[in-house]
């Protein structure tokens, strides 16, 4: 691969914004990047302002001609990793009474057809959504929700039509396929039926993309009428609806961004009757509800229990004073969900980096843990439609092996195998070899690290290495099978992921500890990550390309602030790199909710200067930069695509090397990118050809 001829860059116009903050005035050049109008952008991007426009089309043709060199690459990359997907891929069904659920690809479509069949049978199927036909002539097209009526004749379908994630609602009759009058818009996507098959709950977005009210429709109401069930009046909380695993209760939950809950309850044999309060809202206090017989069960993290521990409670009266302690916290263990059958309560847990999953007999209080015995991987729960089950479906992967879907008999503990992701073109897991290694801290913290590699890797430091961090919110990043990154690992790269404080790997406090006041331990985490992998002959220094989507979009542009001289590229996708004036503003969809994250910048001066101090943005100087590739979408609600846009620019006016520095704007997707599952490796293949390029590159 030739190194590509180096053709002059959009250069943005300068524009200065003065913005002063508690007393601190900071001048912004590309705030003009920010469509004025650009909530209508979101829902229709021919509305994006034509200068706008104009320099994300000129920073799109830019990054073309600088990745023309890989085109062939590109082509090679595409074909292996598509030689890696099963064309024809089908999920186990879901049984429930007498018909099982499941999902199908056809060879070479790139959406999946929803379908049913009878129960055990292998024909007769009936489609509910047929999403190759139904994306025909579309350039984006996403089911975002379905979910069948109890009596099985309907189903309720929620499409994302353009990436906004504004979803169009409608119901459609499973027997013949006929759509319903009744169209519902700007939904979320959560439904839910209550048990008279007729009347549907759903949850709505307001003026600022938060799904803050809750919605009661009978079929063949004009939508116009349906009624108000629940409206959530504080900003900073999001509200989604479900069903308790025995279809008695529908939970209406308000919730903050990791950090306060409350629980509704509305009787689903009684759909019209008022919403119940289960626990009113304390800030601080996190929980969620599973139902049996006569009792709730609670995970909760009440009384300091960090990490959470498992209550239950009467139905009768379900007072906090009538909270009885099922499953005791345990400081570093962090139960991460339950799930509740007719005679059972399973909870996945994850201690010192690694994931388990306990099963509680209910009726003797007995528990096992489904074991496993690789050095790093992955888990997964399948709820299901069935209550009165003695089956738990599981999935099993390591960054090694491809998933595998197992049912649990949990009266006798016997494994059955129901699917193993298949790898057309090949793979043996013998080929590679996957490490946990635990790098030191700033501070002495120990930080897991999880890695890939060709076996008989040679440790010189000669091997170029992606190594991929998020950091936020409390997402763990699990240690599974990825087919894409082996088109980096065989081609030599060690690919690592860094298990950084701001997830919850290693518990709560882990989380805490990259929050807030502590956010700066997130980057110093990486840094040091990198450093150990560096010191073990890994790689070596400039030898990393660092990737990092969203939060950790804004991880790889703080780094490359903080130490670019550790890293060859970086990939930064929709990455949330304009921190302060985002969080500044209270206008956008996701601010008031993320204060609770990083803090309030508005209110607090203390917070303002902290952010301040590490937001990649904000940071920009006159110095030498990695490599560095940023992805916008232009009808992202998440991360607003002028942020990267903002970023380039500034990055481009003030760095002082001749580095490579693109940006690609997705001009017809949102958050998550291409919607088609070989339209997406289109995306993979730019990012990874990057890597390669960069890699390869002289200084």
């Amino acid at each position: 691969m030739d190194a590509p001829t180096l053709k002059r860059p959009p250069i943005a116009a300068r524009k200065p914004h003065p913005v002063t903050r508690h007393g601190d005035m900071i001048t912004d050049d590309y705030d003009w990047l920010r469509d004025a109008d650009w909530r209508a952008v979101m829902r229709d991007p021919s509305k994006l302002t034509a200068g706008i426009r104009a320099h994300l089309e000129a920073e799109n043709a830019y990054t073309a001609s600088i990745m023309d060199t890989t085109r062939d690459l590109r082509a090679e990359l595409v074909a292996e990793m598509r030689g890696r997907i099963a064309e024809d891929d089908a999920s186990v069904p879901q049984p429930d009474g007498p018909f099982e659920y499941y999902s199908r690809f056809e060879t070479g479509a790139e959406y999946p057809i929803y379908a049913r069949r009878l129960r055990g049978a292998e024909a007769g199927e009936q489609v509910l959504v047929h999403g190759p036909r139904e994306a025909e002539g579309r350039s984006y097209y996403r089911v975002v929700g379905l979910s069948h009526s109890p009596d099985h004749k309907y189903a309720a379908v929620a499409i994302d039509p353009d990436g906004s994630e504004e979803c169009e609602l409608r119901v459609r009759e499973i027997d013949g396929g006929r759509v319903l009058p009744d169209l519902i818009r700007r939904a979320n996507g959560d439904t839910v039926w209550a048990n008279d098959g007729v009347t549907l709950f759903y949850t709505l977005l307001d003026d600022e993309h938060r799904p803050n009210r809750v919605y009661r429709h009978r079929l063949g109401d004009d939508p116009a009428d349906d009624v108000l069930v629940y409206e959530e009046k504080d900003n900073g909380f999001f509200v989604g609806i479900d069903k308790s695993e025995g279809n008695k209760f529908i939970f209406v939950n308000a919730h903050s961004h990791s950090n306060t809950s409350e629980i509704w309850l509305i009787d689903a044999d009684a759909p019209d009757e008022a919403p119940r309060l289960f626990s009113a809202r304390e800030t601080g206090h996190e929980y969620d509800l599973g139902h049996v017989g006569d009792l709730f069960f609670i995970r909760t993290n009440e009384g300091g229990a960090k990490d959470f521990k498992i209550m239950q409670a009467p139905v009768a009266d379900f007072a906090r004073a009538n909270w009885r302690e099922v499953v005791a916290h345990k400081p570093g263990r962090l139960i991460r969900y339950m799930s509740v059958f007719r005679d059972y309560l399973v909870r996945m847990e994850r201690e010192n980096a690694l994931p388990s999953i306990v099963v509680r007999i209910l009726a003797d209080g007995s528990e096992k843990t489904l074991a496993f015995d690789e050095e790093a991987y992955e888990l997964g729960i399948s709820r299901g439609y069935e209550f009165a089950t003695d089956i738990l479906r599981i999935s099993y992967a390591s960054m090694t092996t491809p998933e595998r879907i197992y049912d649990v008999d949990l009266r006798t503990d016997a494994r059955t195998l129901r699917k193993e992701q298949r790898i057309p073109s090949g793979h043996d897991p013998a080929n590679y070899v996957t490490r946990r290694l635990w790098a030191t801290s700033h501070d002495g913290v120990k930080v897991p690290i999880t890695l890939l590699h060709r076996k008989g890797l040679v440790l010189d430091g000669a091997s170029p290495m992606l190594l991929y961090g998020y950091g936020a919110y409390g997402a763990s990043m699990p240690a599974s099978f990825g087919a894409n990154r082996l088109s980096l690992v065989d081609r030599g790269f060690v690919y690592a992921i860094a298990h950084i404080r701001g997830g919850s790997e290693l518990g709560q406090d882990w989380y805490e500890s990259g929050k807030l006041e502590h956010k700066t331990n997130t980057f110093k985490d990486f840094i040091a990550c990198a450093e150990h992998l560096i010191g073990l002959g890994y790689t070596s220094k400039g030898r990393i390309v660092a990737e990092g989507r969203s939060a950790g979009g804004m991880l790889v542009g703080a780094v490359a602030n903080m130490r670019p001289d550790l890293f060859r590229g970086i990939i930064a996708g929709v990455p949330f790199v304009d921190v302060l004036n985002t969080i500044c503003d209270a206008s956008l969809p996701l601010t008031p909710p993320e204060w609770v994250e990083w803090g309030n910048p508005i209110e607090d001066a203390d917070t303002y200067f902290r952010m301040k101090a590490y937001c990649p943005y904000t940071n920009v100087t006159a110095q030498s930069y990695p490599h560095i590739f940023a992805i916008a979408g232009l009808t992202d609600p998440r991360v607003t695509y002028w942020e990267p846009a903002k970023w380039v620019a500034k990055l481009r006016a003030l760095k002082t090397d001749q580095r490579l520095l693109m940006l690609h704007t997705v001009m017809e997707a949102g958050h998550g990118g291409a919607s088609g599952r070989f339209a997406r490796l289109e995306e993979v293949a730019l990012s990874h050809a990057f890597a390669i390029m960069a890699s390869g590159l002289p200084d």
